[in-house]
């Protein structure tokens, strides 16, 4: 309460002086004019609110439909964001859809500390098996635009996961006219995709459109595929006082076959691998080989047939419904809405070796009724399924120089999970799974997340609209419970725990300045405060025992100060930054006073700190006779732990040092530069260079990966031909990797030993044939 009436009496003394001073430089200031909206002119750039965020507090940056149109067919609502300043995106595919390849860290935050916007709600937490991630949801050819703030997320945005980071994804509204737009495509490793979207034109102040694509592909590395089914469809009514009502469903089925991770050893073919894998090609096996049996008398009981591809399968099916409203009230109020709900399902197989099935099968048949001893390789049947419902709900009030914001948004998450271990037949990693005959049980639990949050804003503009005060607050609050099994221990001591726990904070401000300080430049600030639900709470909640002590929850603080410049054949934006990190999580074993075992579980382990800059620009030079322009962006980002990892050291439990290191998958340097040619209206060409610095892989910085540079390029020919009834025919040449760059990307991070990798991708061609009609 001491620090809520601080800070009113601080805002309303800001908003007196400033609203009483606000006449007065005004005068001072009369022929003053705000920022033009002028643009840099090319058929693949944008006004300035989108291209550098004129009017933003901290540094917000877009990828415009026309990039997105521009990129390869079907590529993943996440790997879109590597195009962005600071955001090192790292991906097992050209695409980006093989889900658990998909890596992203964004100044001292990793994918699951950022928080996901669609159409004004929310995603939910980020985890690949049981949440909701971004790149379920999002088709390439139905987004209008992406929009990511690095590091002071709107109040008034929806996010139990951000801490500072929010990214933004809106859907395009449906065509004023009757029309169907389709897009064909084929590229490498037998990929081919089907797009077609159907718009029934405005009748009566009510428009839509469905839209539905199939994707099919070979994995570049190893056998097995990845297969896409995927449904978007918008509903939209407006009436003439200005209401406006929009319906939205998004469905996706979704089907792959697993690559592995490999350290550095077997990459390197140094690893002593018994079927001389190595390399970035290193993959799982596509037949059953012929090994000797490690337990005499079953056959398939050596644990090296879990390399069969057959035996790593991942299944997700969610659907995601929207609706939200305007209702006008007046000339200057409004009340906003977004009231959605989510399905999902789904279920991943993994294989277990004969011997740690033997050993589970021991521990739990006396115990567990119905249990079948082990026939050889077991089949690992992990299955999710829940559902997700929440409102956001806003009133937007216009009062002089103020923008007034106030609202809520409520949500609950039911996640439901199981895992066992079954025989197949003969014990043959290639048999039919046996779901009557279970070996031994792992999990079989509930967990509920329920949060509440109240935001108020108040954007104050002044001189003559040259300068913009943000003053926002919220307040958050998340329950949790687990119910349930929640790991092998819980059915052997035969036991269903409940375990609850909140994480609440109710002032966590975000104020800033946006200031016009001539009519092209504009400067920045920013300041915010945030909290979130510990990442991957379940798996921290179902590894220690019941009495272990629950984690804080994850706070941060990030401070902005930058400058945009917007002139007619230039415009940027640079940003600095600090950003200071609480209660980060990791898992590690931990010594149990007294008993000198340890134990594995979750635990709060200190502050990160990260500071740098950000800087993106876009530059048409007038030598180059209007055929040509050159975008860039850059980040330099240094990122490190502030404290010791407690207890650590088995046996002794004595910390592990590594105050000052770097954090591992924190490239010091993201460097990415292009340059877009248009030397007829019938050709647009683009080659781009992204550059990775070198990224430690551990806590204790032992080991570290290279830096590398891909080169991506296109080629798009049309820009409005028609023939006969098509219109907007197109044809697109995407090649990924042009340079055939050998490199790891994705890093399973460890605290103190080898970590593991997935492989960058080759090469790969897209051609992809686009007509309207």
């Amino acid at each position: 309460m001491r620090r809520f009436e601080a800070f009113r009496r601080a805002a309303a003394a800001t908003l007196a002086t400033l609203g009483a001073a606000g006449p007065v430089l005004a005068q001072t200031n009369p022929h003053a004019a705000r920022i033009e909206d002028v643009v840099v002119i090319g058929r693949r750039t944008s006004e300035a609110t989108i291209a550098v965020g004129t009017d933003q507090i901290s540094n917000t940056i877009s990828i415009t439909r026309e990039a997105l149109l521009s990129a390869p067919a079907g590529v993943s609502g996440l790997k879109m964001l590597e195009g962005l300043p600071g955001f090192n995106v790292q991906a097992n595919d050209a695409l980006g859809l093989y889900e658990f390849g998909n890596s992203v860290s964004v100044r001292a935050f990793n994918f699951q500390q950022i928080g996901f916007v669609l159409d004004g709600a929310p995603t939910g937490r980020s985890d690949q098996f049981g949440g909701s991630p971004i790149f379920r949801y999002v088709e390439n050819e139905n987004l209008a635009r992406v929009t990511a703030s690095q590091g002071a997320g709107d109040v008034t945005q929806p996010s139990y996961s951000s801490l500072g980071p929010i990214v933004r994804y809106v859907t395009i509204d449906p065509a004023e006219t009757f029309g169907f737009t389709t897009t064909l495509t084929a590229g490498s490793d037998k990929l081919r995709r089907g797009f077609l979207r159907v718009d029934t034109g405005e009748h009566g102040g009510v428009s839509a459109y469905a839209s539905y694509s199939d994707f099919s592909a070979d994995l570049w590395r190893g056998p097995g595929d990845i297969n896409r089914k995927h449904a978007e469809g918008k509903l939209r009514y407006q009436a003439s006082n200005g209401a406006e009502a929009t319906f939205g469903v998004v469905w996706n089925d979704y089907f792959d076959y697993d690559a592995p991770a490999i350290t550095k050893a077997q990459y390197a073919g140094v690893a002593g691998d018994a079927f001389g894998r190595s390399g970035r090609d290193f993959a799982y096996l596509g037949s059953v080989p012929v090994l000797p049996q490690t337990t005499t008398g079953v056959v398939y009981s050596n644990p090296l047939y879990n390399q069969y591809y057959k035996q790593a399968v991942n299944s997700r099916t969610d659907t995601l419904y929207r609706l939200s409203g305007v209702v006008p009230l007046g000339q200057n109020f409004r009340l906003e809405g977004t009231a959605y709900y989510e399905d999902k399902e789904g279920y991943g197989v993994s294989p277990e070796a004969y011997a740690a099935s033997l050993t589970s099968y021991n521990n739990q048949r006396l115990i567990l009724p119905g249990l079948i001893a082990p026939r050889g390789l077991q089949y690992g049947l992990s299955t999710v399924d829940g559902e997700r419902k929440g409102l956001v709900a806003r009133a937007i009030w216009e009062l002089g120089r103020h923008s007034l914001t106030g609202g809520v948004w409520i949500e609950t998450d039911d996640y439901h999970r199981t895992q066992a271990r079954y025989n197949q037949v003969g014990g043959s990693p290639d048999g039919d799974p046996l779901l009557n005959e279970p070996v031994h049980r792992q999990r079989d639990f509930v967990s509920t997340r329920e949060t509440r949050q109240l935001f108020l804003q108040d954007v104050i503009h002044l001189l003559d609209d040259r300068l913009k005060i943000e003053l926002g607050v919220k307040a958050l609050d998340i329950d949790y419970q687990i119910s349930g099994y929640r790991n092998p221990a819980d059915y052997i001591n035969q036991r269903k725990p409940s375990i609850s726990d909140n994480w609440k904070d109710s002032f966590l401000p975000n104020v800033g300045l946006a200031w016009d300080v001539s009519r092209t430049e504009q400067v920045f600030a920013s300041y915010a405060e945030n909290l979130a639900l510990p990442r991957g709470a379940d798996d921290v909640f179902a590894l220690a025992s019941p009495g272990a002590r629950t984690p804080d929850a994850e706070i941060s603080k990030n401070w902005e100060l930058g400058v945009r410049t917007n002139r007619p054949r230039f415009n940027a934006a640079l940003a600095l930054y600090k950003t200071t990190f609480d209660n980060r999580l990791q898992s590690y074993a931990v010594t149990i006073p007294g008993s000198g075992t340890t134990e594995n579980f979750f635990q709060n382990v200190g502050e990160v700190e990260a500071h740098g800059a950000e800087f993106s620009g876009v530059w048409k030079p007038e030598w180059a006779g209007g055929m040509a322009y050159f975008s860039a962006n850059a980040s330099y980002n240094i990122v490190e732990f502030k404290d010791d990892l407690p207890g650590f050291t088995p046996g002794t439990g004595a910390a592990l040092a590594i105050s000052g290191n770097t954090v591992p998958d924190s490239p010091e340097w993201i460097i990415q530069g292009g340059v877009t040619i248009e030397p007829t209206s019938w050709i647009v060409a683009n080659v781009s260079a992204r550059h990775i610095g070198e990224r430690f892989s551990n806590f204790t910085n032992t080991e570290r990966t290279r830096a590398y540079t891909v080169v991506n390029a296109y080629v798009d020919f049309g820009g409005g031909w028609s023939v006969g009834p098509v219109k907007d025919l197109g044809l697109r040449l995407n090649v990924d990797n042009l340079l055939d760059e050998d490199y790891l990307g994705t890093i399973t991070t460890t605290v103190n030993t080898p970590a593991a990798f997935r492989p960058g991708p080759p090469r790969t061609v897209q051609v992809s044939l686009t007509a309207a009609f």
